[in-house]
Order: structure tokens, then sequence, then C-alpha cells
């Protein structure tokens, strides 16, 4: 169940209130840093390889065919993974003044964990020929579940940084 802060645009009550995602200074450093750029653009980008390749996954699991288009998309994919968490790594240490783990986004970066550990164990599978192709893209089909639900976690504080926002300015 999501919170009542995340389902209302305007909560009310002192039981709803939750405490601001950035500080006055966090958000001027997220603000001033060339790293929220760079994570705004990768985020789309890698959202949409991400859906190119669960058609092209689906579609060999589905068919049989496309093995190799398949593979060398989820690596694609898994390479933007490592990439936007580096920078995000670093766009984090800007803003909080921590590698990973800042408190306003501790659960999605422990999430992330999981994510990056199911993407790994699909390019150890993939790299060392471990496994059935099926039983590597079943691999990257549960990377690619994790990675849906670590996307919805950072877009659903997306929009609670932009309701802080408009909070600010009411």
């Amino acid at each position: 169940m999501l919170p009542i802060f995340l389902l209302n645009d305007a909560p009310s009550g002192p039981a709803n209130r939750r405490a601001p995602l950035y500080t006055p200074t966090e958000r001027a450093r997220r603000d001033a840093t060339r790293w929220t750029v760079v994570q705004g653009l990768l985020a789309p980008v890698q959202f949409l390889v991400f859906l190119v390749s669960l058609g092209l996954v689906v579609r060999f699991l589905w068919t049989g065919q496309g093995a190799t288009a398949a593979a060398w998309s989820v690596l694609l994919k898994t390479s933007l993974l490592y990439l936007i968490m580096v920078t995000g790594c670093i766009w984090e240490k800007v803003v909080f003044d921590r590698w990973l783990f800042a408190p306003a986004f501790y659960w999605e970066d422990v999430f992330s964990m999981l994510v990056l550990a199911l993407h790994t164990a699909y390019l150890l599978a993939w790299w060392n020929g471990w496994g059935t192709p099926t039983e590597q893209m079943v691999l990257a089909l549960a990377a690619y579940a994790a990675y849906a639900i670590n996307a919805t976690q950072f877009l659903l504080k997306l929009r609670a940084a932009r309701l802080d926002m408009a909070g600010a300015t009411a």
C-alpha cells in the first residue's frame, strides 16, 4: 500500500506530514550540479533501452528467435545500469555528501543493490555460458522485474520532491 502522502497532492493533518526530501542546502547543491542533468538524461535513455530489450527478451522466450539480439540488448541495458549507478553515486555524494545510502534515498539504494546483483548474475551467466539461453533470459526477466520496481521507487521520490516544491511555494 502506498503511503497516503504519495496518493494525495495536498496531505492534511500531522499524521500525513513527512520531512522534505531535501534540505534547502541539499536542494541548492542538487540544482547546481551537472550530475542532476546527467541523471535526468540517462534515466529515460535506460528506460527506453529497457523497453526495447524487454520486447526482445519476451520475443525470444515466446518464439525461440532472436537470441543474439536479446542477449546484446540485455548487455546494453546492463551497461547503462552500471553507468547510471556510478553517476548516481557521484550525484549522491555531491548532494548528500554520501556516496550511497543517503537517508533520503536509502531504500531505493538498497533495492538498487538487488537490481545490480541480478544484472551482474546475468552477465556472469552469459559470459561463462552458464545455463541455457532460455535460462539466461529468465534471469534477465528477473533483473528487469527488479529494475521496474526500482524505477517506480525513484519516480515516486521524484513526485515527492515535486510535491515538496509545490508545498514550499504555496
